[in-house]
Protein backbone atom coordinates (compact mmCIF):
# COMPACT_ATOMS: atom_id res chain seq x y z
CA UNK A 1 0.00 0.00 0.00
CA UNK A 2 1.26 3.67 -1.10
CA UNK A 3 1.97 6.05 1.79
CA UNK A 4 -0.46 9.52 1.71
CA UNK A 5 0.41 11.50 -1.50
CA UNK A 6 1.75 14.54 -0.61
CA UNK A 7 -0.76 16.98 -2.48
CA UNK A 8 1.30 20.13 -0.99
CA UNK A 9 4.66 18.81 -2.20
CA UNK A 10 3.42 17.81 -5.47
CA UNK A 11 1.47 21.05 -6.28
CA UNK A 12 4.91 22.86 -5.44
CA UNK A 13 6.10 20.99 -7.71
CA UNK A 14 4.73 21.18 -10.39
CA UNK A 15 4.11 24.90 -9.92
CA UNK A 16 8.25 25.24 -10.20
CA UNK A 17 8.21 22.97 -13.44
CA UNK A 18 5.50 24.78 -15.24
CA UNK A 19 7.27 28.28 -14.41
CA UNK A 20 10.59 27.13 -15.19
CA UNK A 21 12.73 28.10 -18.36
CA UNK A 22 14.52 26.07 -20.64
CA UNK A 23 17.85 27.10 -18.42
CA UNK A 24 16.74 25.78 -16.02
CA UNK A 25 14.94 22.67 -17.11
CA UNK A 26 17.97 21.75 -18.50
CA UNK A 27 19.98 21.74 -15.29
CA UNK A 28 20.40 18.49 -13.70
CA UNK A 29 17.33 16.30 -12.05
CA UNK A 30 17.62 16.45 -8.14
CA UNK A 31 17.47 12.41 -6.76
CA UNK A 32 17.20 9.48 -8.61
CA UNK A 33 14.95 9.10 -11.89
CA UNK A 34 11.74 7.13 -10.98
CA UNK A 35 11.94 2.76 -11.23
CA UNK A 36 8.61 3.12 -13.43
CA UNK A 37 6.59 5.57 -15.74
CA UNK A 38 2.66 5.56 -15.18
CA UNK A 39 0.45 4.63 -18.06
CA UNK A 40 -0.72 7.58 -19.87
CA UNK A 41 -3.99 8.13 -20.87
CA UNK A 42 -5.01 11.19 -23.21
CA UNK A 43 -8.35 12.45 -23.54
CA UNK A 44 -8.88 15.45 -26.80
CA UNK A 45 -11.36 16.73 -28.70
CA UNK A 46 -13.69 19.93 -29.51
CA UNK A 47 -14.42 22.04 -26.32
CA UNK A 48 -18.31 21.42 -25.60
CA UNK A 49 -17.76 17.59 -26.18
CA UNK A 50 -17.57 16.80 -22.39
CA UNK A 51 -14.29 15.54 -21.95
CA UNK A 52 -13.80 17.28 -18.76
CA UNK A 53 -16.80 15.74 -17.26
CA UNK A 54 -15.82 12.19 -18.56
CA UNK A 55 -12.18 12.48 -17.80
CA UNK A 56 -13.70 12.79 -14.54
CA UNK A 57 -16.23 9.52 -14.37
CA UNK A 58 -13.26 7.54 -15.92
CA UNK A 59 -10.36 8.69 -13.57
CA UNK A 60 -13.43 7.76 -10.60
CA UNK A 61 -14.40 4.46 -12.12
CA UNK A 62 -10.59 3.38 -12.69
CA UNK A 63 -9.35 4.52 -9.15
CA UNK A 64 -12.13 2.66 -7.73
CA UNK A 65 -11.31 -0.32 -9.80
CA UNK A 66 -7.33 -0.75 -9.55
CA UNK A 67 -7.30 1.31 -6.49
CA UNK A 68 -4.08 2.79 -8.02
CA UNK A 69 -2.87 6.43 -7.49
CA UNK A 70 -4.23 8.41 -10.38
CA UNK A 71 -3.73 11.68 -11.94
CA UNK A 72 -5.71 14.56 -14.04
CA UNK A 73 -3.65 17.22 -15.88
CA UNK A 74 -6.13 19.39 -17.53
CA UNK A 75 -4.91 22.14 -19.95
CA UNK A 76 -7.20 24.91 -20.23
CA UNK A 77 -7.11 28.01 -22.95
CA UNK A 78 -4.98 30.89 -21.65
CA UNK A 79 -7.11 33.41 -20.30
CA UNK A 80 -6.60 36.19 -22.91
CA UNK A 81 -6.26 39.15 -20.15
CA UNK A 82 -4.09 36.94 -17.66
CA UNK A 83 -2.84 34.15 -19.66
CA UNK A 84 -3.75 31.93 -17.03
CA UNK A 85 -6.11 29.06 -17.13
CA UNK A 86 -9.93 29.41 -16.94
CA UNK A 87 -9.89 26.16 -14.56
CA UNK A 88 -13.16 24.85 -15.58
CA UNK A 89 -12.17 21.78 -15.32
CA UNK A 90 -11.08 21.69 -11.92
CA UNK A 91 -14.98 22.99 -11.45
CA UNK A 92 -16.40 20.01 -13.49
CA UNK A 93 -14.36 17.45 -11.89
CA UNK A 94 -14.77 18.24 -8.25
CA UNK A 95 -16.56 14.60 -7.70
CA UNK A 96 -13.08 13.81 -7.65
CA UNK A 97 -12.15 15.98 -4.71
CA UNK A 98 -11.25 13.32 -1.39
CA UNK A 99 -10.48 10.68 -3.34
CA UNK A 100 -6.70 10.12 -1.10
CA UNK A 101 -5.15 8.91 -3.94
CA UNK A 102 -6.52 11.03 -7.32
CA UNK A 103 -4.89 14.75 -7.76
CA UNK A 104 -6.19 16.98 -10.18
CA UNK A 105 -4.12 20.02 -12.14
CA UNK A 106 -5.06 22.70 -14.24
CA UNK A 107 -2.40 23.95 -16.47
CA UNK A 108 -3.05 27.47 -18.74
CA UNK A 109 -1.81 26.37 -22.79
CA UNK A 110 0.76 29.48 -22.50
CA UNK A 111 2.59 29.51 -24.90
CA UNK A 112 2.34 26.29 -26.58
CA UNK A 113 1.22 26.87 -29.68
CA UNK A 114 0.24 22.77 -29.64
CA UNK A 115 -2.62 23.01 -27.64
CA UNK A 116 -0.75 21.59 -24.71
CA UNK A 117 1.41 23.44 -22.35
CA UNK A 118 4.98 24.84 -21.70
CA UNK A 119 7.10 22.03 -19.81
CA UNK A 120 4.17 19.31 -20.51
CA UNK A 121 7.02 16.05 -20.30
CA UNK A 122 8.53 17.81 -17.31
CA UNK A 123 5.17 17.62 -15.71
CA UNK A 124 4.27 14.53 -16.87
CA UNK A 125 8.08 13.33 -14.91
CA UNK A 126 6.96 14.86 -11.98
CA UNK A 127 3.78 12.50 -12.04
CA UNK A 128 6.09 9.34 -11.97
CA UNK A 129 8.53 10.82 -9.14
CA UNK A 130 5.69 10.78 -7.18
CA UNK A 131 4.46 7.08 -8.12
CA UNK A 132 1.43 7.44 -10.01
CA UNK A 133 0.17 4.88 -11.56
CA UNK A 134 -2.17 6.60 -14.00
CA UNK A 135 -2.24 10.09 -15.79
CA UNK A 136 -5.09 10.92 -17.33
CA UNK A 137 -4.46 14.13 -19.51
CA UNK A 138 -7.32 15.84 -21.04
CA UNK A 139 -6.23 18.56 -23.56
CA UNK A 140 -8.41 21.34 -25.47
CA UNK A 141 -9.07 21.76 -29.31
CA UNK A 142 -9.42 20.15 -32.57
CA UNK A 143 -6.10 19.56 -34.80
CA UNK A 144 -3.19 20.13 -33.82
CA UNK A 145 -3.36 18.83 -29.93
CA UNK A 146 -4.22 15.39 -31.22
CA UNK A 147 -0.94 15.19 -32.90
CA UNK A 148 1.17 16.78 -29.99
CA UNK A 149 -1.12 14.47 -27.77
CA UNK A 150 -0.05 11.88 -29.23
CA UNK A 151 3.64 11.78 -28.40
CA UNK A 152 2.88 12.31 -24.56
CA UNK A 153 0.32 9.44 -24.29
CA UNK A 154 -0.17 5.58 -24.33
CA UNK A 155 -3.61 5.50 -25.40
CA UNK A 156 -5.29 8.49 -26.95
CA UNK A 157 -9.20 8.99 -26.49
CA UNK A 158 -10.60 11.51 -29.13
CA UNK A 159 -13.90 12.77 -27.78
CA UNK A 160 -16.53 13.69 -30.27
CA UNK A 161 -19.83 15.29 -29.71
CA UNK A 162 -22.74 13.79 -31.13
CA UNK A 163 -23.67 16.86 -33.63
CA UNK A 164 -20.23 16.97 -35.06
CA UNK A 165 -20.37 15.82 -38.04
CA UNK A 166 -19.21 18.85 -39.61
CA UNK A 167 -16.41 19.09 -37.62
CA UNK A 168 -15.42 15.79 -38.15
CA UNK A 169 -15.65 16.02 -42.25
CA UNK A 170 -13.25 19.16 -41.61
CA UNK A 171 -10.71 16.92 -40.11
CA UNK A 172 -7.55 16.22 -41.90
CA UNK A 173 -7.49 12.15 -42.21
CA UNK A 174 -4.60 12.37 -39.85
CA UNK A 175 -6.49 13.44 -36.96
CA UNK A 176 -8.66 10.13 -37.65
CA UNK A 177 -5.22 8.01 -37.57
CA UNK A 178 -4.17 8.99 -34.63
CA UNK A 179 -6.73 8.40 -32.07
CA UNK A 180 -6.42 5.08 -30.62
CA UNK A 181 -10.49 5.10 -29.37
CA UNK A 182 -12.84 7.31 -30.45
CA UNK A 183 -15.90 7.81 -27.77
CA UNK A 184 -19.42 9.13 -29.56
CA UNK A 185 -20.01 11.60 -25.95
CA UNK A 186 -23.78 12.09 -24.81
CA UNK A 187 -24.94 8.92 -25.99
CA UNK A 188 -28.63 10.15 -24.76
CA UNK A 189 -29.16 12.81 -27.15
CA UNK A 190 -31.09 11.17 -30.42
CA UNK A 191 -27.87 11.75 -33.45
CA UNK A 192 -25.71 10.50 -31.26
CA UNK A 193 -26.11 6.64 -32.82
CA UNK A 194 -26.43 7.69 -36.49
CA UNK A 195 -23.29 9.94 -36.38
CA UNK A 196 -20.96 6.75 -34.22
CA UNK A 197 -21.87 4.68 -37.44
CA UNK A 198 -20.64 7.35 -39.66
CA UNK A 199 -17.32 7.48 -37.61
CA UNK A 200 -16.90 4.14 -37.54
CA UNK A 201 -17.24 4.10 -41.49
CA UNK A 202 -14.49 7.01 -41.72
CA UNK A 203 -12.22 4.58 -39.29
CA UNK A 204 -12.41 1.78 -41.17
CA UNK A 205 -11.56 3.59 -44.63
CA UNK A 206 -8.67 5.67 -42.74
CA UNK A 207 -7.08 2.27 -41.07
CA UNK A 208 -6.72 -0.34 -43.75
CA UNK A 209 -3.76 -2.10 -43.34
CA UNK A 210 -2.19 -4.91 -41.55
CA UNK A 211 -4.10 -7.00 -39.72
CA UNK A 212 -2.05 -7.08 -36.59
CA UNK A 213 -2.19 -2.78 -36.42
CA UNK A 214 -5.13 -1.88 -33.40
CA UNK A 215 -8.40 -1.24 -34.56
CA UNK A 216 -9.95 1.80 -32.74
CA UNK A 217 -12.97 0.78 -31.49
CA UNK A 218 -16.06 3.90 -31.74
CA UNK A 219 -18.07 4.20 -28.33
CA UNK A 220 -20.68 5.48 -27.48
CA UNK A 221 -20.40 7.01 -23.79
CA UNK A 222 -22.16 8.85 -21.49
CA UNK A 223 -21.24 10.98 -18.10
CA UNK A 224 -24.66 9.91 -16.62
CA UNK A 225 -24.57 5.94 -17.91
CA UNK A 226 -21.80 3.88 -16.04
CA UNK A 227 -21.92 0.79 -18.20
CA UNK A 228 -20.43 3.44 -21.09
CA UNK A 229 -17.70 4.50 -18.54
CA UNK A 230 -16.87 0.77 -17.74
CA UNK A 231 -16.80 0.01 -21.56
CA UNK A 232 -14.57 3.11 -22.18
CA UNK A 233 -12.53 1.74 -19.09
CA UNK A 234 -12.69 -1.73 -21.09
CA UNK A 235 -11.46 -0.51 -24.17
CA UNK A 236 -8.61 1.29 -22.65
CA UNK A 237 -6.88 -1.62 -21.04
CA UNK A 238 -7.28 -3.58 -23.51
CA UNK A 239 -5.47 -1.07 -26.23
CA UNK A 240 -2.77 -0.33 -23.32
CA UNK A 241 -2.09 -4.61 -23.48
CA UNK A 242 -2.09 -4.60 -27.00
CA UNK A 243 0.37 -2.21 -26.59
CA UNK A 244 3.01 -3.56 -24.17
CA UNK A 245 2.84 -6.73 -26.31
CA UNK A 246 3.56 -4.69 -29.89
CA UNK A 247 6.40 -2.90 -28.14
CA UNK A 248 4.34 0.39 -28.52
CA UNK A 249 5.32 1.90 -25.81
CA UNK A 250 8.74 1.68 -26.47
CA UNK A 251 8.00 3.54 -29.37
CA UNK A 252 6.15 6.71 -27.55
CA UNK A 253 9.27 7.00 -25.58
CA UNK A 254 11.11 7.44 -28.87
CA UNK A 255 8.50 10.17 -29.80
CA UNK A 256 8.27 12.22 -26.78
CA UNK A 257 12.13 12.67 -26.57
CA UNK A 258 11.61 14.44 -29.78
CA UNK A 259 9.27 16.44 -29.17
CA UNK A 260 10.98 17.57 -25.72
CA UNK A 261 13.77 18.20 -27.85
CA UNK A 262 11.79 20.28 -30.55
CA UNK A 263 10.18 22.42 -27.92
CA UNK A 264 13.26 23.19 -25.98
CA UNK A 265 14.88 24.58 -28.98
CA UNK A 266 11.97 26.39 -29.91
CA UNK A 267 11.86 28.45 -26.72
CA UNK A 268 15.37 29.07 -26.37
CA UNK A 269 14.79 30.74 -29.60
CA UNK A 270 11.88 32.18 -28.99
CA UNK A 271 13.90 34.30 -26.11
CA UNK A 272 16.90 34.69 -28.31
CA UNK A 273 14.21 36.34 -30.87
CA UNK A 274 12.83 38.46 -28.14
CA UNK A 275 16.22 39.84 -26.60
CA UNK A 276 17.46 41.38 -29.84
CA UNK A 277 17.82 45.32 -30.35
CA UNK A 278 15.87 46.46 -33.25
CA UNK A 279 19.25 47.49 -35.16
CA UNK A 280 19.66 43.28 -35.14
CA UNK A 281 16.26 42.95 -37.58
CA UNK A 282 18.21 45.39 -40.18
CA UNK A 283 21.21 43.26 -40.79
CA UNK A 284 21.39 41.24 -43.51
CA UNK A 285 19.26 37.74 -43.32
CA UNK A 286 22.14 35.44 -43.25
CA UNK A 287 23.71 37.77 -40.35
CA UNK A 288 20.71 37.79 -38.41
CA UNK A 289 20.45 33.67 -38.88
CA UNK A 290 24.07 33.10 -38.11
CA UNK A 291 23.93 35.77 -34.71
CA UNK A 292 20.58 33.58 -33.52
CA UNK A 293 22.94 30.50 -34.03
CA UNK A 294 25.90 31.26 -32.23
CA UNK A 295 23.75 32.45 -29.33
CA UNK A 296 21.32 29.29 -29.62
CA UNK A 297 24.90 27.01 -28.87
CA UNK A 298 26.67 29.19 -26.22
CA UNK A 299 26.76 28.09 -22.67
Amino acid sequence: MKPPLDRRRLGRALTEIANANVAQLLAPPSGPAPATSARRIGLTGAPGAGKSTLAGRLALHRFRRNEGRIGVLAIDPSSPKSHGAILGDRIRMDELEGAEHLFIRSFASRSASDGLTDNLPELLEAMDRFAFDEVLLETVGVGQAEHAARSHVDSLVLVLPPDGGDAVQAMKAGIMEVADIFAVNKADMPEARRFAADVRRMVALARQGDAKEWRPPVLLTSSRDAESIAALDEAIDRHLEWLEASGGRDRNRIARGKYRLRRWLERRIDDIVERQPATFFELPAEQQVAGALKQLVAP
